[in-house]
């Protein structure tokens, strides 16, 4: 994962808009976010460190039956990185784009210093991480009191079939060692936004007819590639969204979730979404909500249905309100399908991840899960107070998959369960080591987790190893070892369970982001690649696809046997969108955006790790995941769109 700049001072407290903490989960310490990247330097730095060995074999694995070792010891710390990033090494958002520069104080006070920019939860509740829950590249601070213990046993909430609990029982005695997972990522604008900061971005000069959907989309291979070269590759800007102005006193709020549709783009804004025209960007609708979107999922049905969960209220200085609503959004029409909630005990759940898998709207919390028919919004299951585990998340798509967590803190246990969607009854189980605290779901077809075993990867990127499962017996089938410091991909275990970027799954095989490095030779110039890990053996197959000089390229999804991937370009230079053939890994370019200061101004903002991308029938759609008061400019944008043709 990227080198992060030096680490900003601590961020405050606030009472802020993250998902509010349930008292039934003590969490560590959140890490601060990343600050506003310096200025480069005017020399170029020394020389950096060399890239990985992307052709290395792969560590042995023990047989089956044989405990499981932790793997390779954690590599050094890399070299510590010049006081500014090189020319042509991607900047870092600043404030406003994608990802707050530092956790802001309380509603204009002051800023206040405390551990990792936690906040209070409502009614006396433990701290929690800021919004979003997004981990900056900094490590975990190891909590300092002892945590209550719990039972160890699995709880109720779900229905446990009995009958193939004794085989799973079998299948799963050997448990591994796992933990960690961040995903890609609106507002009103007036007609003549078009025509402002990256106006006239025309350059030198396929569409697909497919429904994209994000990077959780599982890794099932079918049917061919839709997205094609059109004649002339060069892009031009389609339109803009101003980023939304906060409300007085309120320093940050959550407008995660993007969309794209055959016919809209839709993006979320402070207390609603829009879907936007394609080509254009004109309005088509607007759906008005009662609060902010705390989280979403980038699953979209056949018929255009999605799923959110936001605020009941917009919140204020005395109340940040908690993320209660569950809700189906029908992307075609503009409209809300219905809306849901649900209690533990008493206590109204604040959810914190939302996903959509077999006609099911599955959300988890520290509370546990519930989870609702997709078309009626009957209640399919919901937390138990008696329970001695919980359902932190889920991860949808092809299959539903639940993350539940057992036992303390410090002695936890995660279930990799696949999960029959409409009765909740466990069709196959993995359990990991004990103390393996979060982990996210890559894809649910196959099944592949990623997880920081024993945070080894030091760098906030929450994936140290995947781990390839059958989701049919729960049996482990690989072991991949991906080094923090050898390769980019990132995840967001600790709420959003299916939220990775720089990684996606398909043909029976995980595609990842290496680090930047090096690009050999007397320059100063850097480069990746995009390499390829067999899901049955967990080895390398030898494929990569370079990004070239001073691009950096990130996986955003499978195109039937293809991978779709964005290239972020260097400073001269706008970036681009090519297709990786599944077997030959030729690449082909599908789009270059303009090179024009200020096209890239604003591209260079949406940062692939914390912004959301979406690609397809030659669009492409980039955007911010917080609206806040932040800025030093006149003007901020949280959508920027691209299109050939």
């Amino acid at each position: 994962m990227s080198q992060p700049p030096p680490p900003p001072n601590q961020p405050p407290q606030q009472p802020g808009f993250g998902p509010p903490q349930e008292p039934s989960e003590p969490q560590p310490p959140a890490p601060s976010a990343p600050a506003t990247p310096p200025t480069p330097p005017a020399q170029p730095p020394q020389q950096p460190p060399a890239g990985p060995d992307v052709n290395k074999a792969p560590q042995p694995q023990p047989g089956y039956g044989y405990p499981q070792a932790p793997g390779t010891p954690p590599p050094a710390a890399p070299p510590t990185p010049p006081q500014g990033p090189g020319y042509g090494y991607p900047q870092q958002p600043p404030a406003g784009y994608g990802y707050p520069a530092q956790q802001p104080g309380p509603y204009g006070q002051p800023p206040q210093p405390g551990p990792y920019g936690q906040q209070p939860g409502p009614y006396g509740q433990p701290q929690q991480p800021g919004p979003y829950g997004q981990q900056p590249p900094y490590g975990y601070a190891q909590p300092t009191v002892p945590m209550q213990a719990q039972p160890g046993q699995p709880g109720g909430g779900r229905k446990f079939n009995a009958q193939v609990a004794i085989i799973v029982s079998a299948v799963v005695a050997i448990a591994l060692i796992v933990g960690g997972g961040v995903w890609y990522a609106n507002s009103s604008g007036k007609d003549d936004d078009k025509q402002t900061t990256a106006e006239g971005g025309d350059t030198k000069g396929g569409e697909g007819d497919g429904k994209e959907g994000g990077s959780g989309d599982g890794g099932a291979t079918t049917g061919e590639a839709k997205e094609k070269a059109p004649a002339a590759t060069g892009s031009k800007v389609l339109f803009q969204v101003p980023s939304p102005k906060v409300p007085k006193g309120v320093t940050t709020i959550s407008i995660a979730g993007s969309w794209l549709t055959d016919s809209v783009y839709a993006k979320s804004g402070l207390s609603e979404i829009t879907g936007y025209d394609r080509k254009t960007g004109t309005k088509k609708w607007t759906l008005d909500l009662p609060g902010p979107v705390c989280a979403a999922t980038p699953h979209i049905t056949e018929d255009d249905k999605t799923a959110i969960v936001h605020k009941p209220a917009m919140p204020s200085k005395t109340d940040p309100q908690a993320c209660t609503e569950v809700a189906v959004v029908d992307l075609a029409a503009g409209s809300k399908v219905w809306t849901k909630t649900a209690k533990s005990g008493t206590m109204p759940v604040s959810f914190n991840n939302v996903t959509i898998g077999g006609g099911t709207v599955a959300a988890g919390s520290t509370s546990g899960g519930a989870a609702w028919d997709l078309a009626t919004g009957d209640e399919r299951w919901a937390p138990k107070t008696s329970d001695s585990c919980y359902d932190a998340g889920y991860g949808g798509g092809a299959k539903l998959v639940a993350v539940r967590k057992c036992g303390s803190y410090d002695q936890r246990q995660l279930h990799i369960q696949n999960v029959d969607p409409k009765s909740g009854d466990i069709l196959a189980e993995y359990k990991m080591d004990e103390g393996i605290e979060y982990a996210a779901v890559v894809s649910t077809d196959p099944l592949v987790v990623a997880a920081d075993v024993g945070d080894s990867a030091g760098d906030g990127s929450g994936i140290s190893d995947f781990f390839s499962i059958d989701n049919k017996t729960g049996k482990l089938r690989a072991r991949l070892s991906a080094p923090g410091d050898e390769f980019a991909a990132r995840c967001d275990a600790i709420y959003k369970v299916e939220n990775c970027t720089g990684v996606t799954v398909g043909n029976d095989r995980l595609y990842i982001a290496t680090e930047e490095h090096d690009s050999g030779g007397d320059s100063y110039s850097q480069t990746n690649e995009v390499v390829a890990f067999d899901l049955a053996t967990g080895k390398q197959t030898g494929q990569r696809a370079d990004a070239g000089e001073n691009y950096e390229i990130f996986p955003l999804r499978m195109d039937g046997p293809n991978v779709i991937a964005y290239k972020r370009p260097p400073y001269d230079k706008g970036g681009q969108v090519v297709s990786i053939d599944g077997e030959s890994f030729k690449e082909t370019v599908l789009m270059e955006n303009p090179s024009t200061e200020a096209v890239r101004d604003v591209e260079s903002r949406m940062s692939p790790d914390y912004s959301e991308i979406q690609f397809g029938q030659g669009g492409l759609y980039m955007s911010s995941v917080y609206a806040s008061d932040f800025t030093s400019r006149e003007k901020e944008y949280s959508v920027i769109a691209f299109g050939t043709g």
